[in-house]
């Protein structure tokens, strides 16, 4: 059966592997982000964006692993 055993868990390695490697995708709205700064009298630095982009994927992908491995396959605001 796919996904399952010694081969299935080795295969999920390479994928996870291969995921990391790849660009991130942008998950905020650039122009929110420095609406947000510019209401506060500040300014937006150029790689400020990209460095808040992968911080908030990476919170994303731990929120996702706590939740497998309490076996769920909803991510919570707990999990956060």
């Amino acid at each position: 059966m796919a996904g399952h055993g010694r081969w299935g868990l080795a295969n999920k390695k390479k994928a996870a592997l291969v995921a990391a490697k790849k660009p991130k995708e942008m998950l905020l709205v650039q122009s929110k982000v420095k609406e947000y700064i510019r209401a506060q009298d500040k300014q937006c630095a150029s790689d400020l964006i990209e460095a808040l982009n992968d911080r908030v994927a990476q919170i994303l992908d731990e929120a996702v692993k706590r939740a497998a491995e309490n076996g769920r396959k909803t991510a919570r605001s707990y999990d956060v």
